[in-house]
């Protein structure tokens, strides 16, 4: 962890942290549920569209190398991975050293830092890549990327970085996944009764293989969370949105 412990934060483009001291903060159906450390208590926003904030970022490394982190997740020192309070796990955010210019990229997967003024807490590697593992700390800037999306094209696995306007995309309603193939037919052969678009998307884990059956097309989340709450009314209760 750094050293230096700074007590002034430069001034934020775009506040959405929300820490109280009070009465514990409506939960967010959907998505990272509040936590209280030291008496405060932090919301987890929503989505990061047009997140920007700038302040000062630190790192943590050795000490905490194995050791899980708030997403479940191992912390791997080595790997190019941040703790912030309050965006959503999963985030890839760009990081700036506002001294040096140096930029990387990480992905949320851990919660803090905790230390009055930081606004991120970098793993040794990414701290590394931007000149922040000698000093300890650097003032910074970062901006949220988005979300990785997973699509399969021509027989492969693509990823992406969904933009950070999580409201507006593609997004479908996975009903289910099977290792039969057999099952997900039938899956989705029922469905396509029912619902438009019923498809099935094949994924490989390892030597496994997993067909996971899927309805819809929707252009906006609004749209796909109508069709779930749809689809689990009428007997999919398992029923989730995936993006496409």
């Amino acid at each position: 962890m750094a050293q230096k412990i700074y007590l002034s934060v430069f001034p934020l483009l775009f506040v959405l942290s929300c820490a109280t001291n009070g009465t514990k903060p409506v939960v967010l159906s959907g998505h990272d549920r509040p936590y209280k450390v030291y008496g405060k208590w932090y919301s987890p926003i929503k989505h990061a569209r047009s997140f920007r904030e700038k302040g000062i970022a630190s790192w943590y490394g050795r000490e905490f190398h194995g050791k899980k982190t708030s997403s479940g997740e191992t912390y791997n020192m080595y790997a190019l991975t941040a703790a912030h309070r309050t965006l959503p796990m999963g985030t890839y955010v760009k990081v700036r050293n506002l001294r040096n210019k140096k930029v990387v990229v990480v992905r949320i997967n851990d919660r803090g830092p905790f230390v009055p003024g930081r606004i991120i807490d970098l793993s040794y590697r990414a701290a590394r890549m931007i000149g922040i593992v000698g000093p300890g700390t650097a003032a910074v800037e970062i901006e949220a990327l988005g979300m990785l999306r997973e699509a399969r094209v021509t027989g492969k696995t693509k990823h992406s970085l969904m933009p950070g306007n999580y409201y507006v995309g593609e997004f479908a309603i996975q009903i289910g996944a099977f290792k039969s193939k057999e099952n997900a037919l039938k899956l989705r052969e029922k469905l396509a009764n029912t619902y438009e678009d019923a498809h099935i998307v094949v994924y490989n884990i390892g030597n496994d293989k997993f067909y996971r059956v899927r309805v819809a097309k929707c252009a906006t989340l609004d749209q796909a969370r109508q069709y779930k709450k749809i689809l689990r009314a009428n007997g999919y209760p398992d029923a989730i949105i995936v993006a496409r």
